[in-house]
């Protein structure tokens, strides 16, 4: 019998593990691929004031070894920006490793909640009918697990798939979806789809939708299709359009394209660490900024409350090991920590974090490079960002 490969085998997963491309890739990865500005649109950017807090002392992390404070959760967690807003103001911010405020960094994964948003916003103005099946959009996805699901399946990773008749695996498919949109990163003999949207015509369906959150990237490309055939907008324009010219952002944001010129919106975006922290005050704020609502108060309210009936209100973490307990829950594409503060994230892989907390009257971004191994511990970020909340409000 012949067992599958594990990842570390595969020439596309060095990425993962490799300290050296990781932080060349999360810094420089619209460098690398073709990409799409997301423009910040000609409003002059939103003052960011700053109010200096001495957190440096501060124990934000507890683990088997004893305390971290913040240069030890750093070095662990190999970040590359870290940004600390109190009540709108700037407390902290610190930039390594050549990176530095100007810096557009890779998002990962963090990239599905901002599409999230767009489409929950979509949804609430009209454009977007949450019940219909993504094939009423997109004829070409009929009989594959992501057009007969509808769009709220989709928001909420609740398909079950199998792409060309492999059975499926969470770490190795998403390896096989960065050979999609990056040949680079494709091993010799690859003879897989060229792009996204074929890609997608390979997923079959191993159960119905809505019956079990599966975190898979297809969830969000498909979704992301459904919203370029019904605002005829490329993703790039309709973030723009939405979001990023609305939140006084001091820089443009970048998607990467596959070769057909289509985003990786499950992930291929990058933007600075301040950007991402006005996006996040933004949604502190209730949708609005400075008294300018930029996206509906009931989408902003509803992140932490919205996730409807028939779907998991508890959800493991992807990277959590199969026997931790399920402590989150998850609502258009945004990870909801369920704590006294009313929390919520997005997050992406090697340590991409936006955490909005408006008990805590907290936002924090956290950029990262670390690699991705069995033998490297995770970090437990968000215990340091509750930290960093209480201590401030204290």
């Amino acid at each position: 019998m012949t067992e599958t490969a594990p990842s570390s085998h595969l020439m596309w997963s060095r990425g993962y593990t490799d300290p050296a491309w990781i932080r060349r890739f999360t810094a420089q990865g619209r460098e690398l691929s073709p990409s799409r500005r997301v423009w910040r649109g000609l409003a002059p950017a939103r003052h960011l004031p700053h109010r200096a807090a001495d957190l440096d002392a501060l124990d934000v992390v507890t683990t088997d070894a004893g305390a971290l404070k913040l240069a030890d959760l750093f070095a662990a967690a190999q970040t590359d920006a870290f940004v600390v807003l109190h009540r709108g103001e700037v407390v902290y911010e610190r930039y390594l490793h050549g990176t530095d405020a100007h810096t557009p960094h890779f998002n990962a994964s963090a990239a599905k909640s901002y599409l999230g948003l767009v489409a929950a916003t979509l949804a609430h103005q009209g454009i977007l009918d949450r019940t219909a099946p993504a094939s009423a959009h997109v004829p070409e996805l009929a009989g594959t697990a992501f057009g007969d699901a509808r769009v709220q399946d989709l928001l909420h990773m609740g398909t079950r798939v199998s792409y060309a008749g492999r059975p499926f695996d969470k770490a190795l498919e998403a390896q096989r979806y960065q050979a999609v949109i990056a040949p680079r990163l494709r091993p010799f003999g690859y003879s897989g789809p060229d792009g996204i949207r074929e890609h997608l015509l390979t997923a079959r369906a191993t159960g119905a939708p809505g019956e079990e959150f599966r975190y898979e990237n297809g969830n969000v490309e498909a979704l992301a299709e459904v919203l370029r055939r019904v605002t005829g907008l490329t993703t790039s324009a309709l973030l723009s359009d939405l979001l990023w010219s609305r939140i006084g952002a001091e820089e443009d944001a970048y998607y990467i394209l596959d070769g057909d010129g289509v985003e990786a919106a499950c992930g291929g975006f990058s933007a600075t660490a301040r950007d991402v922290a006005r996006l996040g005050e933004m949604l502190r704020c209730g949708g609005a900024v400075e008294g300018w609502q930029v996206v509906p108060a009931e989408v902003a309210g509803t992140i932490t409350s919205g996730v409807p009936d028939g779907y998991p209100r508890r959800v493991r973490f992807p990277a959590a090991p199969p026997d931790s307990p399920a402590t989150l829950s998850y609502h258009d594409l945004w990870w909801v920590l369920n704590d006294p503060y009313g929390s919520y994230m997005a997050s992406g892989i090697h340590g991409q974090r936006l955490f909005v907390s408006p008990g805590l009257d907290l936002v924090v971004v956290h950029f990262g490079s670390q690699v991705m191994s069995p033998a490297v511990p995770p970090v437990p970020l968000v215990q340091a960002f509750v930290r960093i909340g209480v201590r401030l409000n204290s």
